[in-house]
């Protein structure tokens, strides 16, 4: 991706998205465990006749929630829809690559997560229909358009959704553990660095109820704390940073704070436990891009219902973000690439975040946003439409590099783990991303 036309065109959707006082909401999907699994997209099979699209993603993207399969299939009485969820992006993404490059097996439909777009782009364009051509750029942020355009203009990817970020909390154990429980006086205390959100949980675990801790992971408050630097692992020009980055640095400096005290569940996000934690109420705290109420949703069960709440981050911040995009190799292109298309529309956008929250990319989706009943009731009446648009407002720039996945992979999997499960120090946890990462990177 260019330098001057994406830092420009990112300055201009910001200023589009602070114009507008309705709010925008984020949606990523994140994974449950290291398997795979089939799902139909809706109440019937493959009948006869009928085409079957798949459509490979990695998680909860929600249109099976919001029911838009089933919708889509009433209005289409030749499609069928088959979902093909694998759990892990980690796992996800190799599989996927290897299928592109073998020019076979892929799904009609592949979703691409933000930290695979670059390498989407780079390495794997004439993989991917051309969806620039069948549709009218204008409706997605331009930033978001621009991280899927590789250097002779395609479009390989119509964006999903973005991650704007707040902190999700259950009131009922601040309440317990004696701290304030009012959202808009929490995100006072923590407001401006993701330190004071420690120091708070420092504060949690003097009077912490029984069996639970202040924050289900270190790699929670990392990714959290990243996603609101300048620069991450690569300068816009591919330089690889990620061992010099300031951000790198001060983000892996505030989650050891956590992987070195009593305040982190230390779990593996995405994992079994990880969804056991909030259906056992084990953790008081998630750093909260819109995508992950969802996830609690889901996975907390009723049983998690008026207990959560949501408040304001530290700082503004961007965790996750999607796309879909139309492999070449599929054998039913045309009708793949008008699903794409309806399931990107802002209509559609706005029926998942109703659903789940699910943070738009398609501006003219924010004026009529609206999260449903059962959501708002779920999350104790937070104003969660005005808490996230007031952080997608100042979200920074980053540049995702092609190998930007497998690199915050080893530092969250290999060196914060190995620091917050294993007991290893913070510098021999930061040596054993470094190794992973050199071999990452052909080093």
């Amino acid at each position: 991706m260019r330098t001057s036309i994406r830092r420009s065109q990112r300055l201009m959707a910001l200023a589009a998205v602070a114009a507008l006082t309705t709010g925008l909401l984020a949606g990523c999907a994140s994974d449950s465990d290291d398997g795979s699994s089939d799902n139909s997209g809706g109440d019937g099979g493959g009948g006869k006749g009928k085409i079957t699209l798949t459509i490979g993603t990695f998680g909860v993207f929600g249109y099976k929630q919001a029911g838009l399969y089933d919708e889509y299939m009433r209005l289409h009485k030749d499609i069928n829809i088959k979902e093909n969820v694998t759990t892990r992006t980690d796992v996800y993404w190799p599989k996927v690559l290897t299928r592109l490059q073998a020019g076979s097996g892929t799904d009609d439909i592949q979703a691409i997560e933000v930290m695979n777009i670059t390498e989407a782009v780079q390495t794997q364009a004439g993989k991917f229909v051309d969806l620039g051509k069948e549709v009218d750029k204008s409706q997605w942020l331009d930033w978001k358009n621009v991280q899927a355009t590789s250097q002779d203009g395609k479009l390989i990817g119509l964006g999903t959704d973005i991650g704007p970020m707040a902190i999700c909390y259950r009131k009922d154990l601040f309440e317990k553990a004696g701290l304030e429980t009012d959202r808009t006086k929490l995100a006072e205390q923590w407001k401006g660095d993701w330190s004071k959100y420690v120091d708070l949980g420092k504060q949690y675990m003097k009077k912490a109820p029984g069996g639970t801790k202040f924050v289900d992971s270190a790699s929670s408050v990392y990714n959290a704390a990243l996603g609101g630097g300048d620069e991450r692992y690569y300068k816009e020009d591919g330089t690889v940073i990620w061992d010099s980055s300031p951000s790198v640095k001060k983000a892996w400096d505030t989650a050891m704070e956590v992987a070195t005290s009593d305040m982190s569940a230390k779990l593996k996000q995405f994992d079994k436990p990880w969804d056991q934690g909030f259906a056992n109420g084990t953790f008081a705290t998630v750093a909260c891009p819109a995508w992950m109420l969802g996830q609690i949703q889901e996975k907390a069960g009723d049983s998690g219902k008026g207990k959560w709440d949501v408040a304001a981050a530290p700082t503004a911040s961007n965790w996750g973000g999607s796309f879909l995009g139309v492999p070449t190799a599929s054998k039913h292109q045309k009708e793949a690439i008008e699903l794409v298309k309806w399931l990107t529309a802002p209509e559609q956008q706005a029926k998942v975040f109703a659903k789940q929250a699910s943070f738009p990319s398609t501006p003219s989706a924010y004026a009529s946003l609206k999260p449903a009943a059962d959501t708002t009731a779920y999350f104790s009446n937070a104003p969660i439409t005005q808490i996230f648009s007031d952080s997608a407002k100042t979200i920074p720039t980053q540049y995702f590099g092609i190998k930007d996945q497998p690199i915050n992979t080893a530092l969250t999997d290999v060196g914060i783990l190995q620091v917050e499960q294993k007991g290893k120090s913070p510098e021999q946890g930061w040596d054993a991303a470094n190794n992973e990462i050199k071999d990452v990177l052909g080093q």
